[in-house]
């Protein structure tokens, strides 16, 4: 098939992507430029001190690509910035470890930049015309920070406040800024399927009873709610009476209400789960149509409520999911299999993720 889908806006009558949705690697491939490089990406990046530095490669591995390499810097003043990782001289990186630079030096020529990413020095360069210009600054990628997570984009993202905006006025009674990053709780997953087909899975409720005999225990099925945003969805968890639940204040949206988790999905691949204890963080990074890695962070507040409720025991329910995700993976590709149909009550996160896709395909 070519890189277009059509997925009907009324869910009633719409049908599911096409089979090669989850197969074509040319689809993978438009996918990588027109959602992934558009789009902020969670970067894993610590909280930097003054005159630090910290290198990374942004979506290293997607569709079977290298990276960017970037650097994120913090001058002494406090200000950070995402900047290019790569030399404007001949392509060496400037940062290869995390630390405090006096500046960023390129270790091929001895070219320097301050740490806003201005040009500063070249060697044996006296009698070059026209030198420097601008284009011999670090290239700077947008980069905004929300609590302990770093955000940046390749290419022009859309405005950060609006994306991010649903899930943050959600969760806002919550003291963000003072979660931590527990790295017991970091570890990265690969998984046999499409990308697409475990952010499906992440995105309906409608498997808990069948897959998660563990949670659908703690949650209250029949009270489980989606919302769609632009930008993504908020599943909102109820739990069964006894179980862990937020302490919300009044005003709240939920307020009287025994809220387990705030699921949040921001398009195209980052899912942010808020439990009592704090949050789970999967960024979901498609390394070849039926190959997946996710990057699996945990940020804690109250680690004594690890062990309770909806939060509790992810790895099993990761695994669980993994599963069923990879035997999806197997019945896409018979040809027997072509499109399925949606149900309205439960896959109405699905089928809005579908017309997401379908329109960044497209455009």
């Amino acid at each position: 098939m070519g890189a277009r889908i059509v997925i009907d806006p009324e869910i009633r009558r719409a049908r599911t992507p096409p089979a090669e949705l989850y197969t074509d690697e040319t689809i993978l491939r438009v996918l990588a430029e027109r959602a992934f490089a558009r789009s902020w990406q969670w970067l894993d990046v610590p909280a930097l001190g003054d005159g630090e530095a910290h290198p990374l490669d942004l979506l290293a591995g997607l569709a079977g690509l290298t990276g960017t390499p970037l650097v994120v810097t913090r001058d002494a003043g406090g200000s950070e910035r995402c900047l290019s990782n790569v030399c404007t001289h001949r392509g060496y990186l400037v940062c290869r470890r995390a630390g405090p630079p006096r500046d960023l030096r390129c270790g091929y020529h001895g070219r320097r930049f301050r740490l806003d990413g201005s040009f500063e020095h070249m060697p044996a360069f006296e009698d070059v015309e026209d030198f420097p210009a601008p284009e011999d600054d670090l290239a700077e990628r947008p980069f905004r920070r929300w609590g302990p997570l770093g955000f940046g984009a390749l290419e022009t993202p859309p405005d950060f406040d609006a994306w991010l905006g649903f899930a943050r006025e959600r969760v806002a009674f919550l003291p963000f800024d003072d979660f931590h990053l527990d790295a017991e709780g970091t570890q990265s997953y690969e998984v046999e399927a499409s990308w697409i087909l475990y952010c499906e899975n992440f995105l309906e409720c409608f498997h808990i009873p069948f897959v998660h005999a563990s949670l659908n225990e703690v949650l209250a099925f029949g009270d489980y709610e989606v919302e769609l945003h632009p930008s993504g969805t908020l599943q909102v968890g109820i739990a069964r009476e006894g179980e862990s639940s937020f302490e919300l204040p009044a005003g709240h949206p939920d307020a009287g209400r025994l809220v387990a988790a705030f699921y949040v999905w921001l398009f195209p691949n980052l899912m942010l789960n808020f439990y009592p204890w704090g949050l789970s963080l999967n960024a979901v990074v498609p390394l070849a149509p039926a190959r997946t890695r996710v990057e699996y962070r945990r940020y804690l507040w109250r680690p004594d409520l690890l062990d309770s409720g909806a939060g509790a025991d992810l790895h099993r329910v990761e695994l669980e999911d993994e599963a069923v995700v990879e035997g999806v993976q197997r019945g896409v590709r018979s040809r027997l299999y072509h499109r399925g149909r949606y149900s309205p009550r439960h896959e109405c996160g699905t089928h809005h993720f579908h017309r997401l896709l379908a329109s960044s395909l497209n455009s």
